[in-house]
């Protein structure tokens, strides 16, 4: 059992409780004991109809949840997008998505907002994805500033196309964009599974991590189910003096609500 040092969890409802539909599972994560939640980009489009952002707001409110973290809109997962931020041809779409994340944010009192970067697209030359790319977070970050908020810029494993595979990656885009509200989300699964040193990545980036997310490396399963340290590793982001959220962001091996037995039910809320 972790001892968590004190850090805040929250869950991912757009990877646990999936056995249920979507806006049933900020309750189910009341049940399980947790008062804060996240969630990917919950609607098909970049644009939601208005009734369907007050089903999900409402969602949350009826749950007596706090929603903590949102992703921008990223395309179709499914499909293996990740990510329109770089994607020539949807900056419209992207910079109508950033003034409802904002909504929804200044809605909710969420305050975190990630910003898939996306794949690399055949035929496109990378530095003009990164060109556009720049344009686009400095127009997210110009959206949620009015609230408070800040974007930030993950690493991802899997598909080769996303060109952001390590921290040093993820911090040569923050530094372009050169804005106080862009920080770094610190998958510690990502990071590891791509191989980066997670004591070396905290240890020179504590300071500039806006969100942290968890899972098991390797499999992507429950702390405990394979070999990544995360008791040390949260210790160590605490002791460098990170007290934001951590976000549980793994495919549970079993049932979701029976996924938590690594987690003293007083350290869930």
């Amino acid at each position: 059992m972790l001892e968590l040092h004190d850090l805040r969890l929250d869950v991912n409802c757009s990877i646990l409780f999936t056995e249920l539909p979507l806006l049933e599972r900020p309750h189910a994560a009341r049940a399980a004991g947790f008062g804060a939640v996240e969630f990917w980009w919950p609607f098909p489009d970049a644009v939601p109809a208005a009734a369907d952002v007050d089903a999900f707001v409402g969602a949350l409110d009826d749950a007596g949840v706090r929603l903590v973290g949102l992703n921008f809109f990223a395309g179709d997962m499914p499909e293996g997008d990740r990510g329109v931020v770089s994607w020539p041809g949807r900056e419209r779409e992207f910079r109508d998505n950033a003034a409802v994340v904002a909504d929804i944010g200044e809605r909710t009192g969420c305050r975190v907002f990630n910003a898939l970067y996306g794949n690399r697209i055949t035929g496109t030359a990378p530095a003009a994805q990164d060109d556009l790319a720049a344009e686009n977070l400095a127009t997210a970050a110009d959206a949620v500033v009015r609230i408070g908020g800040t974007v930030v810029v993950e690493a991802v494993s899997g598909p080769q196309p996303y060109p952001l595979r390590t921290a040093a990656d993820a911090f040569a885009v923050i530094d372009r964009i050169g804005r106080d509200n862009v920080r770094f989300l610190a998958d510690l699964y990502h990071l590891t599974v791509n191989g980066d040193d997670l004591d070396k990545v905290i240890g020179d980036y504590a300071a500039r991590i806006g969100h942290v997310q968890i899972a098991d490396a390797p499999g992507r399963h429950e702390p405990g189910t394979g070999e990544l340290d995360l008791d040390g590793h949260l210790g160590t982001l605490h002791r460098a003096g990170y007290r934001g959220w951590v976000g549980l962001e793994y495919v549970p091996s079993g049932p979701s609500a029976d996924s938590f037995s690594w987690i003293q039910k007083e350290a869930r809320i």
